[in-house]
C-alpha cells in the first residue's frame, strides 16, 4: 500500500515547541535533518517492505511540498539510554530517509550523511548491509533486497533530474533541514513496546488525532512578539471540554458510538470538523492532517474558537428537552453527530426542529397504514417495528410536562433491547425441560390468582401442570401450552385482522433481552407480573412499555387487568397513530394525514 504523507500548503512555518504529557510522553515536530543517535528495531517487528511506489511517493512529496512545512506521519520511540531510542513505529519512513542521506553523501550531491544509525535485534546483518548496500548479497535475504531496491530507487529518482540533479539534492536536503517534520512521539518508558507496536498497527493507536491537535494548538499559542501566551487557556477549555463530554447523558445523546472508539471524546468534535467519512474507512491521521492545513491557513484561535462553539451547541442541545429527544433519536437510528450539526447550520434556529421532524419523518418512512400492516414475521418490519416503538417512547418522554424526566439514551445504548410480544401464543422457541418447567410455573402462579376463569376449568389445567412436573415432553408441553394461553386469549371475532394479529404492532413492546426465555413467551398476565417486580426493583423499563402492561391507553370501564384484549390493542395502536392523539402522528407520512 502506498502510504499518504501529510502535505501543508500554507508558507508559514511551525512555531517550534513540544507537548509533554503527564504520563511522560513527550510529542513535538522534529525536523528530519534534527534526528540524530541509535535507533534499535525490536524482534517484534519485521524488516524493511518499503516498495518501489512507496519510496518514490515520499521523495516526490517532499519535492513537490516546495519548502512548505510538510509532516511526515508519527515516529513513534522509547528512550532506552543518551540519545539511544528504541524505534516502535515508523522503521519503513526513518530506514527510507537513512538511505536518501546516504544516497546524497555518497554521490558526493551533500558532504553529510545520515546523523543516526539504525541496528536490530534478530537481523544484525541488516545494519551492516544498510551502509554497504552492495548488488552481490542484494538477494542472499528478503530484507537485503528491499533495502538495495530502495537505494536504486532513490538513484533513479534523483537521476531522472539530469543535470539538475545537483540543484534538486541542494534544494531537497535543505528541505530536510528547514520544512520537513516527523511528529516525534516519545512513549513513556513504562508502556509495553509489543503492545504498543500491536495497537499502532491495527488502528488501535494511542497516540490520536485528537492528542497531535492539542500539541499543534498548544505550539503554536505561545506568546510571541505582540501576542498574548494562550496555552494556559486552551488547556484548560480543552480539559472542561473533555469532562463535560464524560458525562455519560451527554455523550450517549450526540452519538451511539462505544466509549472505547473515543477514549478522547473531543476527537468526536474535532472528527466533525474535519468531515469526510467517520469509522474506520476514515485514513490513519485524516482529522490531523484536515486541520493542521486549517491552522496554517488561518490560525490556531480560528479552529479552537469552532471547537469551543461546537461545545456549547451541544451543551444548548442538551438542556433543551425537544433538541435533547429529537436528536438522541436520529443518533439512535443511525445519524451521525456530523449530519445534525450540517442540518443545523443550513437552518434558522426557529426553522431547525421543523427540520428534526422531517428528518425523523424520513427515517420512519411510514402511514399511518404502513404502520397498520407492520408485521413481527417480516425481517423489514422487525426493524420498523423496533423503530416506531423507540420513537413512541422518546416522544412520550419528551411530551411530559412538569417533568425533568429524560428519555435514557445512556440505558438504550447499553442495554440489550429487543421486539417482544406484549401476549404471547406459542412457545415453540422454548426447546429444553427447564425453560418448559420454568414457563409453567410462571403461568401456574397467575392462574391461581386469575378470578374471572371457572374454578373447575382453572383446577383442571392446574392439575395437569402438576401432573406434568416431574415428567415432561414437547408433546405434552406444547399441549399445555395451548390450554393455558387459551384462558388468557380473550377472542373477538369481529376484531380487523391487523389488530388481532399476534404479530401486529399492537401486541409489541421493547423490552430487555434477558436470558429468561420463558418470560419472552409468556402471556400477558405472566409479563405484566415480572415488569412491575422488575420496576419495584429500580430497573430501566421504557415509559410506553411501563404503560402497557399497566393499561394506561385503555379506558378505564374497557379494562380487564389480566389480559390484553382486543380493546387494548387498539386503544394502544390509536396512541400511536390517530390524528386526535396519536403521538407518532405528526411523523407520519404526510399523504396519507391529508387523505
Amino acid at each position: 500500500m502506498a502510504v499518504v504523507e501529510a502535505k501543508t500548503t500554507s508558507s508559514t512555518a511551525f512555531e517550534e515547541g513540544a507537548t509533554y504529557f503527564k504520563n511522560g510522553a513527550l510529542l513535538e515536530l522534529k525536523l528530519v535533518g534534527d534526528i540524530s543517535g541509535q535507533f534499535f528495531v525490536a524482534k517484534y517487528q519485521r524488516g524493511y517492505r518499503w516498495g518501489k511506489q512507496e519510496v518514490e511517493r515520499l521523495l516526490s512529496d517532499i519535492w513537490e511540498s516546495n519548502g512548505a512545512p510538510y509532516n511526515l506521519q508519527p515516529i513513534v520511540v522509547k528512550r532506552t539510554g543518551n540519545e539511544e531510542w528504541e524505534l516502535v513505529d515508523g522503521q519503513q519512513r526513518l530506514t527510507t530517509l537513512y538511505l536518501i542521506f546516504l544516497f546524497m553523501q555518497r554521490e558526493g550531491l551533500q558532504n553529510a550523511g545520515p546523523a543516526y544509525s539504525i541496528a536490530y535485534e534478530t537481523r544484525p546483518g541488516s545494519e551492516n548491509y544498510l551502509h554497504e548496500l552492495d548488488q552481490a548479497r542484494s538477494e542472499s535475504n528478503i530484507d537485503f533486497f528491499h533495502l538495495y531496491v530502495a537505494f536504486q530507487c532513490i538513484r533513479e529518482w534523483f537521476n531522472t533530474h539530469g543535470a539538475r540533479r545537483q540543484y534538486v539534492a541542494n534544494k531537497f536536503y535543505g528541505y530536510l533541514f528547514e520544512s520537513v517534520r516527523v511528529i516525534w512521539y516519545d512513549a513513556p518508558i513504562d508502556l509495553d513496546s509489543t503492545t504498543l507496536f500491536t495497537r499502532l498497527n491495527v488502528g488501535r493507536i494511542p497516540l490520536t488525532d485528537a492528542e497531535l491537535i492539542k500539541a499543534l494548538l498548544l505550539s503554536r499559542s505561545r506568546g510571541g512578539p505582540g501576542r498574548a501566551d494562550r496555552t494556559r487557556e486552551f488547556a484548560a477549555q480543552w480539559d472542561s471540554i473533555e469532562r463535560d463530554l464524560h458525562q455519560p447523558d451527554v455523550w450517549s445523546f450526540i452519538t451511539d458510538a462505544a466509549e472505547d472508539e473515543y477514549p478522547t471524546r473531543i476527537s468526536l468534535l474535532l472528527d466533525t470538523l474535519a468531515g469526510g467519512t467517520l469509522g474506520s474507512k476514515r485514513p490513519r491521521f485524516y482529522t490531523f492532517d484536515n486541520l493542521r492545513e486549517r491552522i496554517e491557513a488561518t490560525s490556531p484561535e480560528t479552529l479552537w474558537n469552532q471547537v469551543v462553539d461546537l461545545h456549547a451547541t451541544i451543551l444548548g442541545w442538551f438542556e433543551d428537552r425537544n433538541y435533547y429527544h429529537k436528536i438522541g433519536f436520529l443518533v439512535a437510528v443511525g445519524q451521525s453527530f456530523g449530519e445534525l450539526v450540517t442540518l443545523a447550520a443550513n437552518h434558522s434556529k426557529s426553522n431547525f426542529i421543523a427540520a428534526l421532524d422531517r428528518r425523523i419523518c424520513e427515517t420512519l418512512d411510514l402511514s399511518p397504514s404502513d404502520v397498520t400492516a407492520l408485521s413481527y414475521e417480516t425481517d423489514t418490519h422487525k426493524e420498523k417495528c423496533a423503530r416506531l416503538l423507540l420513537l413512541m417512547n422518546v416522544e412520550t418522554v419528551r411530551r411530559l410536562r412538569h417533568s425533568t424526566e429524560r428519555y435514557s439514551f445512556r440505558q438504550h445504548r447499553d442495554s440489550a433491547w429487543s421486539l417482544e410480544h406484549i401476549h404471547a401464543q406459542n412457545a415453540e422457541s422454548l426447546t429444553k425441560a427447564e425453560q418448559w418447567k420454568e414457563w409453567l410455573r410462571l403461568h401456574r402462579d397467575a392462574l391461581t390468582d386469575l378470578p374471572s376463569v371457572d374454578p373447575e376449568r382453572r383446577s383442571a389445567i392446574i392439575g395437569k401442570i402438576d401432573a406434568a412436573a416431574d415428567q415432561i415432553d414437547r408433546n405434552s408441553f406444547q399441549e399445555l401450552v395451548r390450554d393455558v394461553t387459551a384462558v388468557f386469549t380473550p377472542s373477538d371475532a369481529n376484531a380487523p385482522p391487523s389488530v388481532h394479529s399476534v404479530h401486529s404492532v399492537t401486541n409489541l413492546a421493547l423490552l430487555s433481552s434477558g436470558d429468561n426465555s420463558a418470560i419472552g413467551n409468556a402471556v400477558f398476565e405472566v409479563k405484566r407480573r415480572q415488569i412491575l417486580e422488575l420496576d419495584r426493583k429500580g430497573a430501566y423499563i421504557p415509559l410506553c412499555t411501563r404503560q402497557v402492561f399497566l393499561k394506561y391507553y385503555t379506558n378505564a370501564d374497557a379494562q380487564q387487568v389480566h389480559f390484553w384484549s382486543v380493546q387494548d390493542r387498539e386503544s394502544y395502536l390509536r396512541a400511536m397513530i390517530s390524528p386526535e392523539q396519536g403521538i407518532l402522528f405528526p411523523y407520519l407520512k404526510l399523504e396519507d394525514r391529508q387523505s
